[in-house]
Parts: structure tokens; sequence; C-alpha cells
């Protein structure tokens, strides 16, 4: 049977999803990427903003209307979505029949066994044809939810992979869901995340990137400091960058409020960490970060940046940046800009302000108008892409070690690599480069892409 699996949101959700993948691969299913030529639907969803709820409940609609002929089709949702709304999506979607919440994944396997097992049943029963609709909601809590997103389906050449080191958050920043999609925090054991790192390694992966909702706060508290002082997290990156033969390390997404000392010195301690760091910022308004209860001012933003700058000479950073906050003033937009300006980011994803139900902020008043949020992320955006821009210029003429991860997605007879800094470089290039590490020149650049050659022994 045909399994349709698309994903919506954050590297966690890629993660999660891949574990689902897995799993139904486990139980004989085959993957589709067309979901109307599959037996079976589902969707990882993101509650993160409400356009990615938007765009999963468009696409479920879609499809179970293209199907409405095939009633035997089995349809669900997973992740955050199906967390936040739970049963009430049965009513929402006439067509679901699975709403399996972020402690579930390694349950979905079995959630789906059911419902194709009783959805053949009941076709062998006329006068039950058109009442197939099997309905399952599985979104409570479940201790040591966080040990099952373990398992990985390498793909030929795949040399990079995200490795899942913890569940949940604790901080409840005012406009954020996730503490309610995904939970408190909670982490995996240190040697089970190397036994993990060291399998991918020896299947060939030489870069690993380790997830968590605030990653950076891995373990704080349910593994001790050691004998130095060293935090949990610290202590997880050298024991994983110690795994024989793993290249390159790198670790998404922090809260600054994370990067103490020890973190910092681990930038120059530790050469398998690669030099780049993605460090939401939200806002340059200390006014609004208060208000978004983020626990640090941008002198003190600021300041970690330097901080790593001087640790990691040639560190890169991205970053995350709300516009529109509720009470966002002209003001404290301007000082957006001008803290991203004086951050010299690579790059960055800018979002507009989006009211997340049960959340702090949407009840806040000066809630901004959708042609106000339009407006500031159009112009941050524009200081964005100033920066990206002269950052990739810098890089032309120069080497830079990249690992080649196969086809470019914007053209498919090139192939692509990522720079330690985290900057994708296409080039002309032969399936034997796919998966390994080596230079190229590069000879000019888009603006927002780089385009090099490999050195002549690469070639």
């Amino acid at each position: 049977m045909k399994v349709y699996l698309k994903t919506y949101g954050c590297q966690m959700n890629e993660r999660d999803s891949e574990q689902v993948a897995r799993d139904l691969l486990g139980r004989g299913y085959e993957l589709t990427g067309n979901a109307e030529l599959a037996d079976v639907v589902l969707l990882n969803t993101c509650s993160v903003r409400d356009q990615a709820e938007q765009k999963a409940l468009g696409k479920m609609g879609t499809v179970g209307a293209k199907n409405r002929r095939r009633p035997e089709v089995v349809y669900g949702f997973l992740g955050c979505m199906a967390q936040a709304r739970g049963e009430s999506l049965l009513r929402e979607v006439p067509h679901l029949d699975l709403v399996v919440g972020t402690q579930k994944f390694h349950r979905v396997a079995d959630h789906v066994d059911a419902a194709v097992a009783a959805k053949r049943s009941r076709l062998l029963e006329p006068a039950r044809v058109d009442d197939l609709r099997f309905s399952v909601v599985d979104v409570g809590e479940e201790e040591g939810s966080q040990n099952t997103i373990r398992e990985h389906t390498l793909k030929a050449g795949q040399a990079t992979a995200f490795v899942s080191i913890m569940q949940g958050c604790n901080m409840h920043c005012t406009y954020c869901i996730v503490p309610r999609t995904r939970g408190e925090e909670r982490g995996r054991p240190i040697a089970e995340i190397v036994a993990e790192v060291r399998s991918l390694v020896e299947r060939g992966v030489k870069e690993v990137t380790l997830l968590g909702q605030i990653v950076n706060l891995y373990g704080r508290h349910e593994f001790p400091k050691d004998a130095a002082g060293k935090s949990p997290f610290v202590q997880l990156l050298e024991a994983v960058a110690a795994v024989d033969g793993l290249e390159r390390l790198r670790f998404t997404s922090p809260h600054p409020i994370g990067f103490r000392a020890d973190l910092i010195d681990a930038f120059a301690r530790i050469p398998e960490l690669c030099e780049h760091v993605h460090f939401p910022m939200q806002s340059g308004s200390d006014r609004i970060l208060k208000a978004m209860h983020r626990g640090y001012t941008i002198e003190k933003y600021l300041d970690l940046l330097a901080r790593l700058r001087a640790a990691r000479p040639g560190i890169a950073f991205t970053t995350d940046v709300i516009v529109g906050f509720p009470g966002e003033t002209e003001e404290d937009f301007a000082a957006t800009l001008a803290a991203v300006r004086a951050a010299d980011f690579h790059n960055a994803f800018v979002f507009r302000y989006s009211p997340r139900a049960e959340t702090p902020a949407a009840e806040l008043a000066d809630q901004h108008s959708d042609e106000t949020k339009e407006a500031r992320n159009q112009a941050l955006l524009d200081v964005v892409n100033e920066l990206a821009r002269r950052h990739n210029a810098a890089l032309v003429g120069q080497r830079v070690q990249i690992l080649c991860e196969g086809p470019s997605k914007t053209n498919p007879n090139r192939l692509s690599g990522r720079t330690r800094t985290n900057k994708i470089v296409v080039f002309e290039g032969r399936d034997r480069h796919i998966g390994r590490l080596f230079d190229v020149a590069i000879d000019h650049s888009s603006g927002f892409t780089l385009y090099g050659r490999a050195d002549v022994a690469e070639a």
C-alpha cells in the first residue's frame, strides 16, 4: 500500500516524519509523492503560524475532494496542529480518520494499520460503504516519548542527518504555541544520542545537526553539570564531536539565555562545530523583547554575538525576527532594523506576527493590520537581502570547503553543497561527488546562491 507523507514546518517536524516513514516502510508500506495515488495520506503539521495550519487544512481538503470516489483511503493529521486542535479537527474535516499528536509519532504505524484494516472490512459490508470513517484521536502525553525518534532511513550518498536530542519547551514566549503542542522539556541520555550518531557515521554520514526546541538548554533539569562546571549540552557536544569519522557538527535552534561561557568556549575548542549559529533575535527593541518574554536585552544579545565572533573568527549568524508584534511602534521597528544591521547577519527568516490561540500575545491590545505587518516585513527583508548579498559577494574568488549533498533543488543538472558557514554552493559535478567533502572555487554569486567549480583533482 502507498503512503503520501507531507511535512510542514521546522527541522524537528522533518525528523519526526522521517521516523514515521521508517516505521511504515518497516511494515511493508511504500512511500509516494503523489497524494492521488496514495492509499494513506498523512500530513505532519505546524502550528507556529496560522498560514502553516491553513496550508495543511487546504491540502487535506483538496486531496479528499479529488479522492471522493475512493472511500477506502485513510487520512491523518500528525504533529503540532493535531496536538493543539485534537478532536475538533474531526469536525472540521469530514473525511479525516486519524489525529496523532507530537508525543505519539511512534504510534502512527499502529493507527494506520488499524484504520486500513477497518476500512477494508467495512468495504465488504455494502450497507457501510458510505460510513467508512475511522476516527482515532491520540494526543495524550507519553512518558519517554523523547526517546522514540531515533531511527533513520538513509538515501544513497546521504552525508547529513538530523538527530533529535530532546522534546518540549519551558520558555513560554508570549507569542508561541510550542509549549502547548510539544510539552515540557525532556532530554534523551547522552549515551543514546552518541550511539545514534555513531551508527549514522558508520553508514556514511559526515555531518549531524542536533535538534531541540531550545536545543542549548538540553538536559538542564535532568542531567548534572560535570566537575568542570560544563552544562549537559556542552558535555553532549564534546561526546558527539568525539565520534570517530564525524566531520561536522551543528545544532538548532538555540536561545540566547543558553549561551553561557562554557558554550562560547566550546566554539573555540571543538573543531567539528561548524562556524554557523542560527541565533533567534525576534526583535531589536528591548520593550518588545520584554513583552515577548524573551529574557534578554538587545545589548546582551549583541554582546553574545561579539563573544562568539572572538571565540571563532569567521563565524556566520542567521536569525529569526518577528515584525508587527502587538504594540510594536515605529520606534520599536526602527530599533529592529538597526539591530539587524549591527548584528551583521548573513541571512534571516522574517515572520509577520501571527496570533496563536491561548497565547498571551493574542490577547494584547494594539494588534497590527496585515498592511502594517506586510510593510514592515518588506522593509526588513530589504535590509536582510542587502546583508546577504554583501556576505556572499565577499566569497567570490575564494576557495571554500563544501559537503556535497546531491542535486541542486533549483537545477537538478547541477550539484550543490554547503560551506561550514551554511552557505549553498551550486557547481558542475558528478555522482561520485555526492556525500564527499572537498574544496570549490567560488566564481560568482547571484546574491543569494554561490556558484563554484571543483578543484581539478575533484572534477
